[in-house]
This record gives structure tokens, C-alpha cells and sequence, in this order.
């Protein structure tokens, strides 16, 4: 199949683009007077872009037939609405009645002449009064004549100076002339032919009782009587006569009046007749924008593939797409599809103002332009077709409506930032054929009259008109329904009847906005740091609410607020603190403040925390489903309370789309909080820690499983240990030379604290790492205290222990050392050694020495702090350290932490020393404490448990 623009050829005028309105409007004048464009001066120009319609053809046998003295009307009255072609019927008995060129040279005309039963036409004089081409107050020449009326005029055109002078004195005084001097005029230069256009025009300027020079309003109506009476009297003298259909295109009060008044007069003889049938317009515009179809076996095969495929998709489009004869429509019509004109005659034909022929060869040609340049490549022009994005056939149709449709128009329908285009480019079924964009240009086209007809009617489109708007061979109907649906729920000015699901629902456009649009003004009042975050807190609270790896999950919690305790914490961060790959501080410098503070202390536990954080690319659109989700529960509530009263439908609408609303925040939130953030310190001397980031799968079954998922295969939380990664990191960072072991519970602890050590899921995993490595030789022995060198209840290869605060893991060297000296002393049995001063616990074993090796022996004594026989300084050793210290008040918090850290600790890493501290505060007040002061430092002191809290 090919094309329309390959088939049907536009004339060069609408090619270039260089038609005019005004070149539409047939000018009668303008002819007469030899100054119209060729294709209305010239008579043969003409009849070959005229369609004789029905109308016309029995109007000219009419006038062919007065003229011939064989009867015929005198008296013609020429009524339609605007732009009805009544100036262009006219011109069409004009070039009859001249006989500018042989009959035979009109095409149509010579078939015409053999229906009347004639054999020719006789050259008629022929005068053209119109109303636009004189003012009744300011008289006009013609060589030197001066003429004041509109019978002066008559009488000049048909007899020139011996004419003028028949009337020349009724002419002077702007007195009708009467009925028997009218007569006489037109019997002399018969046959003859009076074309009167816009009448009302003329007559409605003379003011009642206000005489002009052209006459009064009254003697102007017994002008037009007495004529018609004449011209019935003359066996070939004939007048047509156009007046406008409606009081609107008559003008002021006056030109209604005026209008009442000649309707009343041509009544009493003319034959009324109404030049243009809307099956007939078909023809019409084919001729005035279209070269003859030269190609008539392609033209068919177009139309007969639209009508199998409107057979195919059956009860999917109207049923007069069923019958026979439709494919003659489609012939009859082509290239433009017959909706088009069936909406432009039926609908917009009802907006006052819009020309039944004029306006719609003006659009038209706009549009073929358009097109044309567009290189359109339709096989029809179907109301899906309309190049809408472009301004000047968008203001060609939106002139004829109420203000308002350019936004409409440029938000809903077409254009590069139209709701219909970025569907397109997201739904690539829908792009391909551009099936948002001719759903909405049909329905423009179908329903934007309505909202400027004066008339009532049934507004709106059904479905299966708007796919007959867009459907073309080769495609299915189920896709641009499914793009109807989808921009119901999209676009902000188009409405619906009823559910959009069912066939018999009607969709319109209107100026004012739907629902959508009181959700897009309500979703304005929303602010990001009180609505909306207090919304999403609730959406990812029922989101994260089946999380189990964690002992807690925080959604939104200050630092403040985040226990600083052993359990395993998910934080969830506020939208403000996001986190992508190119802008990661937000999220970091939320993390690493977390780590280091606990309100307004600091937290010692900063390796139990994760962080999920959002995507800042996902951020504006999770925010705005939100805030969609508030507007329609603010309109549902409203409805509810009475504060807003809209219809049954719309109630529902409202309800369902709240509904949808809610559905979706879970999925976009998920989308949304994407990265797992993780601090960590690879090494203990690390300057500061830092954050690795992980993306979360958010198509996965759940966000919990997927955040387990992450943190065990990154190790990032620890649910199972190996004793040998145990072993590696004691190696590493307790077992010294000088101190072979390291609490068992010590580990834990600063598991907890620092990022660099494991992070264990739960104190029951390093258990279990301990009994599993207790239970071989490899890993390490265990204790329950060392004093004097001595291991209390020291195992290796034992499993058989208890993890508590007093167990000791030992190097696994030491241990077997250890081990096989007690053996040795007990394989030995050897004597009790001499009694010497007691010596104080070394920092490491002793070993039984080791024979024929006295060099080995004092090396391994080296390695592990062998102790010395004791030396005067030993034993004279401290036993108490008293520490005094004065803190300033400004910088207390700092300093309490430092002492704790370099002196408390280290005096505490003997088992067998007895630590106390005590804070002692001294607070004078010269001028007296204030009394919240006084109760508040009470209030605290008995809380934190001071033993001595007086105030003097």
C-alpha cells in the first residue's frame, strides 16, 4: 500500500503554504471587477475545482432555464449558516450567465445543459449588488456618474448611463424606484441576471428616522420588494439573494432586524434553497486542496485494506465501519478519512463563528501542509493525524474555542512536552505508532466543540469512535485502548463518563481540570521535612518490619536515640543524608557522626552499627509519590468531611486512585533506599574510618533477605567463625612476646567497639569459634586465670570449657610449651625448689629447658619474658598508685574520656589489681545558685548514683 502523499498530490498553493483565508472566500466583487485570483476569475479555472453539488446543479438548470424563457424561478433566496458556499454558488451562475468561455469548456456544465433539456445558454447582463462594496452615506462613481443606491447601482451595471438614467431621479431623492419602473429597466436588458450578496450588511447601517444619501432603512426594503415583484413580471430576469442563516451572523440589533425584515420580503416569492450537503463537503475540499487522484487502482487498495481491517477488529469500532457502503465513504473521501469531515460538519459546525466550507478548507489546508512537510507517511488523514504541535493548525482550531485550549493543548495532547509524547517515550509499544498522541488528537478533535457549541448535545467520544480516529491497516485496535487507559489515569484535563474498562463510556477534554489536577494543586502543600518524611517513616517502618537479622532497626532515629549496647543495629538515614556514587557526602558524614556520638556523649560500641541509605537519582520521584499519596487521601478525607463536594464518580475515582497510590509506595521506596552502607577500618592505625557502600537488588523477594544477602557474602556482619580466623586476628593484635594470652570476653568487647575486628553477629558466634578451636591442639589453650606463672584450669585440646569472663585464650606455642613443662616436672617428680621470695607474675610462662641446646634456651627465655632471678629493684616493686588530676569544667567531657583510655585502662589490665575511681566537684557560686540549676544537678547526681551530692 502506498501513502496518501504518494496517491493524492496537493495544489502547489497548499504545498507552499501560501493560501489565505481570504483566497477561500469567494468574492463576488472582486470578479466582476476583473481583480479576483485565477482560480475565480477564470470560468474555466473555476468549474474545474467546483463540485457541483446536488444543490447547485438544480440551481443552475434553474437559472439556465430563466434565462432561456422556459421557466424557472424568478426569485432565488440563498440561506445557510456561515460559510455554507453561498458567495461561491454565485460565482458558479456568474460565469454561467456570462458566457466568458464556451459551455463546453465548464466542466460538469454541458451534462447540466442536456438535464434542463436545452441546447445553450444565452449571454446574460449580469449586475452584482453587494453589500460590503458601498456605504449608504457616501455615494460612489462610475465615469464621472455619481450614484448614491443600490438601484442606481442595479441600473448602471445592467444599462450603464441610458440604465442610470431610468432611476437617475429616484437615485438623487433615495426613494425606491417602484415595482413598474424596475420592470421596465429589467425588460430592456434582458436577459439578465441580479446577484445580491450580503445584504444585511448594507441595510442594517441606516438608523431609524436618519435618511442617508443611499436612502432609508425603509425605502431600502421597498427597493428589495418591489425588485423580486419585477423580476417575476420579466419572463427571463432571475435574482439570487444570500442572507445568513442565525442572528449572530447578522450583527447588532439592527442587522437582526434587518435580517427579519428581508426574510419577510423574499418570502412573499423566492424559492429557498440551501446550497451544500455535508456528504457533499467530501467532494468539495478534494477538489480545492487536491490535484485529481491519478492513481485510482492504489486509492482502492487503501480503502479496501481500512475496511477488512475494520471488519477484523469487528464490535471494536461503529457500526457503520460494518456495512458495504462504507468502503464508498472511504473512496468518496480519500485521502482524508471520512471522521474527519464527519466530526468537522457534525460537531464543529455547531460553534458559531466556524465556516462550513471556508473554515474547514482553511484547517485543512494547514494540516495537509503540515504533513506534508512532516513527511507524513499515513495511509489516510485520519483525526489521529492532526499535527496539533504545530502552532499554526493548533490556532486555526482553537480560535473557534473558548479561552483556555493552548494548555490544554501543549500539557495533555501534543507537543514536545505534552503527557502523550513522554508515555510514548517511556512505553515503546505505544511510540511505535504514536498511539498516545492520535488517541488524544481524536479526542480533541471529537469533544473540544462542545465546550463552545450553543447547542446541546452528548459529549464525548466512546472508545470504539476514538480507535476508528486512529486505527490504520496493519495495526490492532487492543493497543491504542490500551493507551486510552493509560492516559486516563494520566492526564490532568481529560475525563470519562464512567469506569474507563467499559465500551459505552464516553471521554472528553474540557478546560478545566479533572481530579488529577486538584491532586497536582494538593500536592503542592506538602513539605518535604513534616509531611512527607512523616509518611515515608510510616511506609519504610512497615517495610523493614520483617527484618530479623538485625536486634534493631531504626527508622529516621537520632544518634540520640540509637542504644549504644553489643546488639547488631540497622539504621535507616533521613532523605537528607542520600547517597550515589558521584555525591557520597551527605550519606558518609551522616554515617561516620553516628560512630562517633551518642547524644551528647560519645559512643564506645560504633562497630554494631549498618546504615541503608536512598539514591539521591530515585529521591524526587519517591518524594512525589508521597505526596500524590497525601493529595488523594486529603481529597478522600474531604469528601468524607464534607469540605468537598464532587460527584458519585469522581468520589470513586478519588478512592481508587488512593488505593493505587498507596500500592505503589512500597515498591518506589524500596527502589529508593538502595545502598547499604558500611563503616570499616581496614587497619588499627587508619587515620579515621571509612565507608564502603553496597547496592541492594530491589527486584529480590524482600529487602530483608536482601540485606542479609549483602552483609554475609561481603562479610560484613559475621554469623559463623572459624577458630583460625579467631587465632589470625589474636596473632595479630593480643599475643605479645611478653603476653601469650588475651581474655576471651576481652575480644568481644572490643569486637564491638572497633571497626578494624570482626563484626560478629552475636556474642554466640565467637562462642562457638572458641569451643570449635578449644577442641584442637592448632588453634589455642585455655584458662581461667594465670597467676605466678601459673594457667588455673589450663587445657589444650579440650573442648570441655566454659566461655566466661575469666577465660583466657593462650597462644597456641606458649600452651604447648607450657603443657610440656608441667609434664616434665610431673615425669620428673622433682623436689620442691628452695623457698625464695615470692616473685610477681611474669608477663609470660616458664618452659623447662630444653637439652644440649643452651642457646635455643635463652633465646626462647627472651621471646617469652622468662623471668630473671630476682634483682634488689624487684623486689622492692609499688604496690599502690594514688593519681590527682584537675580537670577544666569546659573541656571535662574530653578529658574524662582520656583518662579513661591511657591511665583506667592500663590499670585495669591486671587481673589481680583493685582499681577505684572517684570524682570529686567543687562548684562555687558568688552570687548564688540559681534554683533550676540547683534541681536539675540534684536530680542528675541521685540518678548517676553520687554517694555525696550537698549544696552549703
Amino acid at each position: 500500500m502506498k501513502p496518501w502523499r504518494e496517491v493524492a498530490i496537493p495544489h502547489p498553493d497548499v504545498l507552499e503554504g501560501t493560501f489565505q483565508q481570504s483566497e477561500f472566500a469567494a468574492d463576488i466583487t472582486a470578479v466582476r471587477s476583473g481583480k479576483a485570483s485565477r482560480e475565480y476569475q477564470d470560468a474555466a479555472a473555476f468549474f474545474q475545482r467546483t463540485f457541483i453539488t446536488e444543490g447547485m446543479r438544480l440551481l443552475l438548470i434553474q437559472v439556465a432555464q430563466r434565462l432561456n424563457g422556459r421557466g424557472g424561478e424568478p426569485v432565488i433566496q440563498l440561506q445557510t449558516a456561515f460559510g455554507g458556499g453561498k458567495t461561491h454558488t454565485m460565482l458558479a451562475v456568474y460565469h454561467l450567465a456570462t458566457r466568458a468561455k464556451n459551455l463546453s469548456d465548464l466542466v460538469g456544465i454541458p451534462d447540466l445543459i442536456d438535464q434542463a433539456g436545452l441546447m445553450d445558454v444565452p449571454q446574460a447582463r449580469v449586475a452584482v449588488l453587494d453589500g460590503n462594496a458601498h456605504a449608504p452615506g457616501q455615494p460612489w462613481f462610475h465615469s464621472n456618474q455619481r450614484i448614491c443606491t443600490l438601484w442606481g447601482e442595479l441600473a448602471w451595471q445592467l444599462g450603464g448611463a441610458e440604465g442610470l438614467a431610468l432611476v437617475q431621479e429616484a437615485d438623487a431623492t433615495g426613494t425606491s424606484p417602484g415595482k413598474d419602473l424596475l420592470k421596465t429597466l429589467l425588460a430592456q436588458y434582458a436577459p439578465c441576471v441580479v446577484l445580491i450578496d450580503e445584504l444585511v450588511a448594507y441595510i442594517r447601517q441606516f438608523q431609524e428616522g436618519q435618511p442617508l444619501s443611499g436612502g432609508s432603512f425603509d425605502s431600502n426594503l421597498s427597493f428589495v420588494q418591489a425588485l423580486t415583484e419585477a423580476c417575476k413580471l420579466v419572463p427571463n430576469a432571475i435574482l439570487l439573494a444570500s442572507l445568513p442563516e442565525s442572528e449572530i451572523e447578522a450583527g447588532s440589533q439592527r442587522g437582526v432586524s434587518a435580517l427579519r425584515a428581508l426574510e419577510k420580503t423574499f418570502g412573499r416569492v423566492q424559492a429557498l434553497w440551501k446550497p451544500v450537503a455535508t456528504e457533499e463537503a467530501f467532494e468539495i475540499v478534494r477538489r480545492r486542496l487536491f490535484e485529481p487522484v491519478s492513481d485510482a487502482h492504489a486509492r482502492d487498495v487503501v480503502c479496501r485494506a481500512f475496511t477488512d481491517a475494520y471488519l477484523a477488529e469487528g464490535t471494536r469500532l461503529p457500526s457503520e465501519t460494518q456495512e458495504t457502503r462504507y468502503f464508498d465513504r472511504l473512496v468518496q473521501a480519500y485521502p482524508i478519512h471520512p471522521e474527519v469531515f464527519d466530526r468537522l460538519y457534525e460537531d464543529w459546525t455547531t460553534i458559531d463563528g466556524f465556516q462550513r466550507t471556508r473554515g474547514v478548507l482553511k484547517l485543512m489546508a494547514k494540516v495537509i501542509y503540515r504533513l506534508w512537510k512532516d513527511a507524513n507517511k499515513d495511509y489516510l488523514i485520519l483525526p489521529g493525524s492532526l499535527p496539533l504541535y504545530d502552532g499554526s493548525a493548533r490556532n486555526e482550531l482553537t480560535y473557534y474555542l473558548p479561552a483556555g485550549w493552548d494548555p490544554v493543548i501543549e500539557k495533555d495532547i501534543d507537543g514536545d512536552r505534552a503527557e502523550t509524547t513522554d508515555l510514548e517515550s517511556k512505553e515503546p509499544r505505544f511510540g511505535a505508532v504514536n498511539a498516545a498522541r492520535r488517541v488524544a488528537r481524536t479526542l480533541f478533535l471529537g469533544s473540544a466543540p462542545s465546550s463552545g457549541s450553543t447547542k446541546p448535545g452528548i459529549r464525548g467520544l466512546d472508545r470504539a469512535r476514538i480507535i476508528l480516529g486512529c486505527l490504520q491497516p496493519g495495526q490492532t485496535a487492543s493497543t491504542y485502548s490500551d493507551a486510552l487507559n493509560r492516559l486516563v489515569d494520566r492526564l490532568h484535563y481529560l475525563n470519562s463518563s464512567g469506569d474507563k474498562a467499559q465500551d459505552t463510556t464516553l471521554f472528553w477534554f474540557d478546560t478545566r481540570a479533572n481530579l488529577r489536577r486538584e491532586m497536582e494543586e494538593r500536592k503542592k502543600r506538602f513539605d518535604d521535612k513534616s509531611d512527607v518524611r512523616g509518611k515515608l517513616d510510616s511506609v519504610l517502618k512497615k517495610l523493614t518490619n520483617g527484618i530479623t537479622f538485625f536486634d534493631g532497626t531504626h527508622v529516621f532515629t537520632p544518634h540520640a536515640d540509637v542504644p549504644d549496647d553489643s546488639a547488631l543495629r540497622l539504621v535507616l538515614l533521613l532523605p537528607e543524608q542520600f547517597y550515589s556514587r558521584e555525591e557520597t557526602r551527605q550519606g558518609v558524614d551522616a554515617v561516620l557522626d553516628y560512630l562517633r556520638n551518642h547524644g551528647l556523649k560519645p559512643r564506645y560500641r560504633s562497630n554494631r552499627l549498618i546504615f541503608l541509605a536512598p539514591d539521591h537519582g530515585s529521591l524526587v520521584r519517591l518524594r512525589d509519590c508521597i505526596r500524590i499519596a497525601l493529595a488523594w487521601a486529603s481529597i478522600v478525607d474531604d469528601v468524607k468531611s464534607g469540605r468537598l463536594n464532587i460527584d458519585q464518580l469522581q468520589k470513586r475515582q478519588a478512592e481508587k486512585e488512593l488505593q493505587t497510590a498507596e500500592d505503589v509506595l512500597p515498591r518506589v521506596a524500596r527502589e529508593c533506599y538502595r545502598w547499604l552502607l558500611c563503616p570499616v577500618q581496614h587497619t588499627p592505625t587508619d587515620p579515621r574510618p571509612s565507608v564502603e557502600a553496597f547496592p541492594l537488588n530491589t527486584s529480590s523477594a524482600s529487602l530483608g533477605s536482601e540485606i542479609e544477602r549483602i552483609c554475609v557474602d561481603n562479610e560484613l556482619v559475621i554469623s559463623a567463625w572459624s577458630p583460625i580466623h579467631l587465632r589470625t586476628k589474636l596473632h595479630a593484635l593480643y599475643w605479645k612476646p611478653d603476653k601469650a594470652s588475651v581474655a576471651a570476653l576481652a575480644f568481644w568487647e572490643d569486637s564491638l567497639r572497633y571497626l578494624y575486628l570482626p563484626r560478629l553477629r552475636t556474642r554466640s558466634v565467637l562462642e562457638q569459634a572458641i569451643l570449635k578451636g578449644a577442641a584442637s591442639r592448632d588453634f589455642f589453650g585455655t584458662a581461667y586465670g594465670q597467676s605466678d606463672g601459673v594457667f588455673a584450669g589450663f587445657k589444650l585440646g579440650n573442648a570441655n570449657i566454659q566461655v566466661d569472663p575469666t577465660l583466657l585464650l593462650i597462644e597456641p606455642t606458649a600452651a604447648a610449651q607450657y603443657e610440656a613443662a608441667r609434664a616434665a616436672e610431673e615425669v620428673a617428680k622433682a623436689p620442691a625448689p628452695p623457698a625464695e621470695p615470692p616473685q610477681p607474675p611474669g608477663p609470660g610462662p616458664d618452659y623447662p629447658p630444653i637439652p644440649g641446646n643452651p642457646q635455643k634456651q635463652m633465646q626462647e627465655e627472651r621471646e617469652w619474658g622468662k623471668p630473671t632471678p630476682p634483682t634488689s629493684d624487684d623486689k622492692a616493686k609499688a604496690h599502690t598508685f594514688i593519681g590527682t588530676v584537675e580537670v577544666n569544667a569546659a573541656t571535662a567531657k574530653t578529658r574524662f574520656v582520656e583518662i579513661a583510655d591511657e591511665i583506667i585502662s592500663h590499670l585495669t589490665s591486671d587481673m589481680l589489681a583493685s582499681v577505684q575511681v572517684s570524682v570529686e566537684i567543687k562548684a562555687d557560686f558568688p552570687a548564688g545558685v540559681s534554683d533550676q540549676i540547683k534541681r536539675v544537678v540534684s536530680e542528675n547526681a541521685a540518678n548517676l548514683g553520687f554517694k555525696n551530692k550537698t549544696w552549703e
